[in-house]
């Protein structure tokens, strides 16, 4: 090798460096686990959900996103509080505070859940490559499984975490998708505010999915676990129960990540109804299955830059939707089991916890080569999510508002008043999904 090649080779590898060093350092990569969080819940069929609500129903949908923001930041706020004040995950808490069968249950559907969902998604993102690349949606499935499975077991997750949160930029694409048609205003204002539609069976099970796919389970548990993995890297801070000087502050940042994260993410999905709404639906196009038909049915309606905004933004998401989906799992059924668990450790230190990631993507893979339609196993998974969440509200705030949890640091009453009204509104959803007609 010539020596202007050794020149050449360490100027690259220092470019590399550079660049890591300053997406490192970058405001965005010390946000807290609030903002992927967020943007896991517009996963893809997050979005195909949203896309059928604004295909279906147009701008009288766009009133479920102000609602349901409060409601799930709330939530998602106290799960981040329990995580940093007890130094454990949500599922360690259950297994603590309350019988042996509600965990068992609750960490059984949920796994269910996590893997269908698991299934819908990367379906979606094979679509959706097929559709922008060319290649068979197999071809690209394998590919995105592969590559959020390897870099889930090898990379640190203090790495991986920095690439995760500037893949939550590509929530902007759902933004610029409005620049490419007209959008009338005051009839946004209006309809957000005050909607138009006959609340049929329809109507309810739409709204019924929005709020599934808006407060969802797996998303407790991955907050709070990624609350203890932030605490215990680096410095190993103390839970806040023995670390009183430092509450304040740490309990202020969990206010200010989790709400503009939820912010980001309720946002975000009022962009995606409003963009199939000014299209679609506009278009007389209101069936819409997946995310993928979304981006597909824009092409001829909003021209191709819009489709390949819409499109890049569900492969972006789904790498982010897809590690929480299943990490989530596998912290809660370690701390179920008492296994060592942690992204941060090495695969030979928590084989059950990497165990579980790895069954968990590799059976949503499967399902794609099975008879199972991923878009029944999405429907099944939205089912038993509007199940798990309602119970699993309850034991959410009942561990927020324990003093014999969380010392004198238990959720405000607010925040609590919220909590139950979200699990009043998604139990009427859950009974809705069984109601016939």
């Amino acid at each position: 090798m010539s020596s202007s090649e050794d020149v050449g080779g360490a100027r690259h590898a220092k470019a590399l460096r550079t660049l890591w060093l300053r997406l490192k350092e970058h405001p965005l990569a010390r946000v807290g686990p609030g903002l992927i969080t967020g943007v896991a819940d517009d996963d893809p069929s997050g979005i195909g959900t949203y896309s059928q609500a604004g295909a279906q129903f147009g701008l009288n949908m766009l009133w479920t996103m102000p609602l349901s923001f409060p409601l799930m930041a709330a939530v998602q706020s106290m799960c981040a509080r329990i995580g940093r004040v007890t130094g454990i995950g949500l599922a360690a808490n259950i297994k603590r505070a309350f019988p042996p069968l509600v965990l068992q249950g609750v960490v059984a559907l949920l796994l269910i859940a996590n893997i269908l969902n698991i299934a819908a998604d990367v379906a979606a993102m094979g679509e959706v490559a097929e559709l922008v690349s060319g290649f068979s949606r197999h071809l690209m499935t394998v590919f995105f499984v592969l590559a959020t499975l390897l870099l889930q077991i090898f990379v640190p997750y203090h790495r991986y975490v920095v690439f995760l949160k500037w893949l939550t930029l590509s929530l902007l694409a759902y933004a610029a998708v409005l620049f490419t048609v007209h959008v009338p205003w005051g009839d946004v204002g209006l309809r957000t505010i005050w909607p138009k539609f006959t609340l049929d069976s329809q109507a309810a099970a739409v709204v019924t999915g929005v709020f599934g796919t808006t407060i969802s389970p797996y998303l407790f548990f991955w907050q709070a676990s990624e609350e203890v993995e932030d605490m215990q890297r680096g410095s190993q801070t103390p839970p806040l129960l023995g670390d009183r000087p430092h509450a304040d502050t740490e309990l202020r940042r969990i206010r200010w990540d989790t709400w503009s994260g939820m912010l980001y993410s309720n946002v975000t999905a009022y962009f995606i109804i409003l963009a199939t709404a000014m299209t679609l639906n506009v278009a007389g196009v209101t069936d819409i299955s997946t995310a993928a038909e979304a981006a597909s049915a824009l092409r001829p309606l909003a021209g191709d830059f819009a489709f390949i905004l819409f499109a890049l933004g569900i492969l972006g998401v789904g790498m982010i939707g897809v590690p929480v989906l299943a990490g989530s799992g596998a912290y809660a059924l370690a701390e179920a089991m008492g296994w060592r668990e942690g992204l941060e450790l090495k695969v030979t230190d928590a084989r059950g916890f990497y165990s579980v990631i790895a069954i968990s993507v590799l059976l949503g893979l499967i399902i794609q080569y099975s008879p199972i339609n991923p878009m029944k196993a999405l429907f099944w998974s939205a089912v038993i999510n509007g199940i798990v969440a309602v119970p699993l509200m309850a034991v959410v705030i009942v561990l927020a508002s324990s003093r014999s949890v969380m010392g004198e640091f238990t959720a405000p009453r607010s925040i609590v008043l919220l909590g139950w009204m979200a699990t009043a509104i998604m139990g009427m959803a859950a009974i809705a999904m069984f109601i016939p007609g």
